[in-house]
């Protein structure tokens, strides 16, 4: 044998004893503390649920999972905070329905997320309701409807922007039913619920948790959820295809990204850990409880959802002619 064969064999055999890069790094990943980045104000509905999901990671993962809200810009300001993260599995983002229709929303468009960010788990969804003040004319969202074609543009509904994910909800609900709605945005859930609890605007799209103290409380109604299931907070309330909208729904959905080129190997321990985390008892109530259902699989339903919701988006943005805040 030569020596140059012998060396060649001898340091292939020294590679084949060396741990890769990837398996170095998933093996001490996390080695400090883990920054789950929100795009949204503490308190509502994102931030709630990424509390849930980053308590269930901390304990098994070892390390802190600190949740880090950076609201602003329809939640651009947090994508493009992690996108330019190292990628090392320690800045990950929790990602709603704004991901996907940013991308049509904004122009230039502000980044393209199927490229710059990497799919880690799909976490769970909330349904968005259209709700009404109590005192409103709409007993069912065929009263609604009926009211909206009888005088179209007469109707108003809140929202908490343009471009937010219950603002889009109600777009798609409106083309579905073949009526004109007038949208009143507002910067934000808490002041479209106020105003729509005063009677300044009769009807109000949301997600199922942000209104949820409101119903409880009599101050408002909700005449639909616009998911497939009955929600279980709102367990008397028909959905959209009970309402006569067979086909049709719209949810926040939630899930976990973390920077484009992250090491296979750590997002797919990620990937597991999220996995285990959907499955505990905890979780789950947690996520019942704020109105919403876990859905666990595999990392190819978040590009598949992802890739989907960005044409239905681009769609109704184009059609309707919708412009971000």
């Amino acid at each position: 044998m030569t020596i140059s064969r012998r060396q060649t064999l001898q340091a292939l055999a020294a590679a084949a004893l060396v741990p890769s890069f990837g398996a170095r790094a998933q093996a001490g990943y996390p080695d400090r503390p883990v920054s789950l980045v929100v795009g949204y104000s503490a308190g509502g509905a994102v931030d709630a649920v990424a509390r849930t999901l980053g308590q269930s990671l901390s304990s098994s993962l070892g390390q802190p999972f600190v949740i880090d809200n950076k609201p602003g810009a329809g939640t651009n300001i947090a994508v493009k905070y992690v996108i330019d993260a190292k990628p090392d599995g320690h800045t990950l983002l929790l990602a709603a329905n704004a991901l996907a229709a940013n991308m049509a929303l904004y122009k230039p468009q502000p980044f393209d997320a199927e490229k710059d960010l990497v799919a880690v788990s799909l976490v769970g969804r909330v349904p968005v309701v259209i709700a009404a003040n109590a005192a409103a004319p709409y007993g069912s969202i065929k009263d609604l409807v009926a009211a909206a074609k009888a005088k179209p543009n007469s109707v108003a509904y809140a929202s908490p922007g343009n471009g937010s994910t219950p603002h889009m909800a109600a777009e798609l609900f409106a083309r579905a039913a073949g009526i004109d709605l007038m949208h009143v945005p507002y910067r934000g859930g808490a002041q479209a619920i106020t105003d729509v609890i005063g009677g300044q605007v009769p009807v109000l799209a949301m997600n199922a948790l942000e209104v949820k103290p409101q119903v409880a409380s009599g101050k408002l109604k909700v005449l639909a959820v616009l998911s497939p299931q009955r929600s279980p907070i709102f367990p008397d309330v028909p959905t959209i295809a009970e309402s006569g909208f067979s086909g049709f729904e719209a949810s926040v959905w939630y899930a976990v990204m973390a920077p484009a080129r992250t090491p296979m190997p750590i997002v797919e321990k990620l990937h597991a850990e999220v996995q285990k985390a959907l499955a505990t008892p905890q979780v789950r109530e947690r996520m019942t409880a704020v109105g919403g259902e876990v859905i666990p699989g595999n990392r190819d339903m978040v590009v598949a959802l992802l890739r989907s919701e960005r044409q239905r988006y681009d769609k109704l943005v184009r059609e309707a002619n919708i412009k971000p805040d």
